[in-house]
């Protein structure tokens, strides 16, 4: 991993009016953004193991696609000077089938004028021919004569042109793509068995707090489970992330500091959570501000207010730090909206913020100006096939049920105030998240 170029306050120096205390959704996204620098790792990988996988480099079609010029249909091949004043409509002309042409298996004579191919979807065109009329279209159709009725087919209809989908030397794929599976189709098309791609990042996280406990551990009074680290996990997986589980750790700064330590030291990035806020029991502030350069934030935003960002290192080794507040759907909200998309830029992928769409608020939701808000919704279909979404209820930063019920997140930016039923909101939809 390539170390950053700037220090987190030359970054942050570039604001106007710079206020951990305060700090915008939008500065902390370009804070992360102008910090974070992508991993430098290459791996060449079977072409069937690269799914999901980025592009490290672009990659340059070594051939046509298609290699020559073809029949989009099953038809027959013709010279489009042949049919005359039918090519605007005033009369049928009938023509001769010379041959047949197969996909893999081209006609082997020539067209003479007046004569036609019968051909097959995906087969060479005879060069004499530049037209294809597709075999439903004709008339009084036999082994040796077809009829082309007056304005069926125009000339050029129906041919495939040689390079059409790609030419030699072209991009066919950009480096930073994630690749999906039409990917590794077109690549397969082009006759590549393997393609470079960067290396996985590695991912460590783990939960903070004395009053967690791991499934199978018995409750003890004022205990609750750790959910986090299987939110953590189930996201970081979705990212194609080569992930450390590291348990939960305790209040105490030993154990804190160890567990950094170690997780510096065996990952590109750590996420915790937990432990960021200001508290009595909470070390985790002063000790990674001890092992690197760490800012903590007070984001203008609900849930997840309290944040921790910036990179600490031990034994020579640095990783980029998330620590995200404690509540888990506050974890879930700052992953998306701030871990996310860093995580991506540092494994090399060209991807943008999760897109926003537009659907009717059902119902009104209060909201004061000046922090972003994010309220758990369902999006559905009204009766005129338009969008509209409402709230899942109760929006507490520890209602993990919200989460579950909900298939989007609205956006209520900064500057937006409450919400009349009837208004349009922006959406992110939960669906198709990597």
């Amino acid at each position: 991993m390539n170390p950053p170029a700037r220090s987190l306050a030359e970054v942050v120096s570039c604001l106007s009016g710079y206020d951990p205390d305060a700090v915008p959704v939008a500065d902390a996204q370009r804070i992360i953004a102008d910090f974070i620098t992508p991993i430098d790792c290459i791996e060449q990988l079977a072409l069937r193991s690269a799914l999901g996988r980025v592009l490290a480099r672009d990659i340059i079609s070594p051939i046509d696609v298609p290699s020559h010029d073809n029949s989009a249909m099953d038809g027959y091949a013709l010279r489009s000077a042949d049919l005359g004043s039918a090519d605007l409509g005033d009369a049928a002309v009938t023509l001769t089938v010379a041959g047949t042409a197969y996909a893999g298996r081209a006609h082997a004579g020539s067209v003479a004028p007046g004569q036609c191919v019968r051909i097959m979807t995906g087969a060479v065109m005879p060069p004499e021919c530049d037209t294809v009329i597709p075999q439903e279209f004709t008339l009084h159709t036999t082994q040796l004569h077809i009829t082309v009725p007056a304005g069926a087919v125009r000339s050029g209809d129906n041919r495939r042109f040689r390079g059409e989908d790609l030419s030699v030397g072209q991009a066919a794929l950009c480096k930073g793509r994630i690749l999906r599976p039409a990917d590794l189709g077109l690549l397969a098309s082009l006759g590549i068995a393997e393609v470079p791609v960067q290396r996985r990042l590695r991912v460590a996280f783990f939960s903070t707090g004395d009053e967690l406990r791991s499934i199978g551990q018995s409750l003890d009074e004022g205990c609750v489970y750790d959910s986090n680290r299987y939110i953590l996990h189930g996201m970081l997986t979705r990212l194609g992330c080569d992930l450390i589980d590291m348990g939960v750790v305790k209040d105490d700064p030993d154990s804190l500091e160890a567990a950094l330590r170690h997780a510096c030291e065996n990952a590109d990035a750590i996420i915790t959570s937990g432990g960021v806020s200001v508290g009595a029991a909470d070390y985790t502030r002063d000790i990674m501000a001890r092992l690197g350069d760490v800012s903590f934030w007070k984001i203008g935003m609900r849930p997840g207010r309290p944040m921790a960002f910036g990179q600490i290192s031990s034994n020579g080794q640095g990783a980029f730090l998330f620590g995200l507040p404690g509540n888990p759907v506050a974890v879930m909200v700052t992953f998306y909206f701030f871990a996310r998309q860093a995580l991506l830029h540092m494994m090399g992928a060209d991807a943008s913020a999760p897109p926003l769409m537009r659907a009717r608020s059902t119902e009104a939701i209060r909201k004061k100006p000046g922090r972003t808000e994010y309220q758990r919704g369902i999006l559905s279909t009204d009766s005129d096939g338009c969008q509209q979404v409402r709230i899942t209820g109760a929006q507490g930063s520890g209602i993990l049920r919200s989460m579950v019920e909900a298939n989007c997140m609205v956006v209520l930016h900064d500057a937006q105030g409450s919400v009349a039923a009837g208004d349009l909101v922006d959406v992110m939809l939960f669906d198709g998240l990597t």
